[in-house]
Formats: C-alpha cells, structure tokens, sequence
C-alpha cells in the first residue's frame, strides 16, 4: 500500500518550511541542497517557495492530489521528515487535512 502523501502534496503546496542552517550541504554534517534553500535569519533558512502567496516548494514534482514526489527526499530538512499524515501514535495530522481542504483534497479517514 502507497503513502497517501504520493497522492498528495499539499503540505508542500501550503506551510513555510524554516530549518537551521546547519542542515544546508554547504555545512559539516548538512544535507539539504543550498541551491534551493533561502536565507530567514542568520540561523535558519527556508525551502525556496514555501513563502510565497501561493507556497510551494521548489522541490515538489509532481500535481497535487494526483502524483507527487520530494525531488530531495533523501536531503529533506528536518520539519519535512517530521510531518506526517498521520501524526503521533497514527493519530490524524489536522495540518495534513487543512493542507489538503486548502487544495480542495477530501480529509484523510482516521
């Protein structure tokens, strides 16, 4: 059975996404591609795109809510690994179905 999250992709189409800057490839021990990151504050950056009015993450391939991937899914920033449809203990993600009734996506059966 496939991620509902590879039929989705509005949380990628929807939230900023600041992260440390110690998780850009250009620091020690970094992983997130700096080309496509945008600096916040002198600590953080964001996902280029995710600040816009219309959000979305230069990293998405994909349309929404049919066939979508992470094109850096390996090199993600941490709030990326950490958001999940289902949250903690598989309870329902209310961000995830915001996200996805934003996009016009029915809410995720809990």
């Amino acid at each position: 059975m496939s991620s509902p999250c590879q039929s989705c992709g509005a949380c990628c189409a929807t939230f900023r996404v600041s992260f440390h800057r110690s998780q850009l490839d250009s620091e020690p021990g970094g992983y997130v591609p700096e080309a496509l990151a945008d600096e916040e504050t002198s600590s953080t950056c964001r996902m280029r795109g995710t600040d816009r009015s219309a959000p979305r993450c230069v990293a998405l391939v994909g349309k929404i809510g049919e066939a979508v991937k992470c094109g850096i899914y390996e090199y993600r920033p941490d709030p990326c690994r950490e958001f999940a449809a289902h949250g903690i203990y598989g309870i329902q993600n209310e961000a995830c179905n915001q996200a996805r009734a934003r996009h016009g996506l029915p809410r995720l059966a809990d």
